[in-house]
This record gives C-alpha cells, structure tokens and sequence, in this order.
C-alpha cells in the first residue's frame, strides 16, 4: 500500500463527507483533529503497557472517523491494530504484533490530516482561472 500524498485520501469520499456536512465540515474535521490526536497517544501508551485491552477502542474510534474523510490507508491501519488488539484480549496475549503498526500510526495521521486541513482551507492557494476579463500580470512596466 502507497502512503503518498495522492493516496492518503479518497478525495469523491472527501468531497462527498465535503458536500453532506455543509457548513459544519471545518468543525467536524477539527473535531477528527482533537479525537484523533487522542486516539493516536491513547493507542501509543497503551502499546507502551503492552495492553490489548486499551488498544481496542482508540483505534476503532479513528478507523471510524478517518473512513469518514476518506482517509483509508489510515483507516485500515487503524482497524489492522483494532483486530490484532481484539484477537489478543480473546486470547490473553500481549499485542507486541502491533507494534510495528503502532509506529507507522502517528506520522501516517500527521501526513493524512495535513493534506485534510489543506484542502480545507478557503485560504488554500488556488491558481486563479486565467481567460476572459483577467489582465496579464506584468511586473516592472505600465500594462
């Protein structure tokens, strides 16, 4: 699986997610922001204690919340260390397979919600459209 830019997210479920939340998608996606910032340290300390028990509920939250945006290279990470954490508190083991996982979430969530917050951002640098009724830019001389 490719983790750049270009396939970090689904942009149709992006814009989709875009077009049905309205007006209330800049705060629905800061809210991906604030829980997922959570989910990512809640699912780091609970690796550092080795407990599958608290890995379970983090990561299905930001599986959930990610499909949401189209952010699915993050959400399938998120649920491979859901269903290693839920196969663990089955059989009583530790999660140590997830650990590799694990390290991979942060910067994976970092780069993902870059490219979110990016694009929406009204301020975001958009090439204006050239054609009719636009004048040349020209620098140093009198158009």
């Amino acid at each position: 699986m490719s983790f750049e830019g270009s396939t970090l997210v689904d942009w149709n479920a992006y814009a989709k997610a875009r077009s049905e939340l309205g007006a209330g998608f800049v705060r629905i996606l800061g809210y991906f922001r604030e829980d997922g910032v959570k989910s990512v340290a809640q699912i780091e300390g609970a690796m550092r204690a080795k407990s599958a028990a608290q890995l379970v509920i983090p990561a299905h939250t930001l599986k959930g919340e990610s499909r949401q945006f189209g952010a699915e290279p993050l959400a399938a990470l998120a649920e491979q260390i859901e269903n290693i954490a839920r196969d663990c508190v089955e059989t009583r083991d530790t999660p140590d397979e997830a650990l590799e996982l694990v390290v991979k979430l942060r910067p994976l969530f970092n780069d993902t919600l870059q490219l979110l917050e990016r694009e929406a951002n009204p301020l975001a640098e958009r090439r204006p459209a050239a054609g009719f009724g636009r004048r040349p830019t020209t620098f140093g001389r009198a158009g």
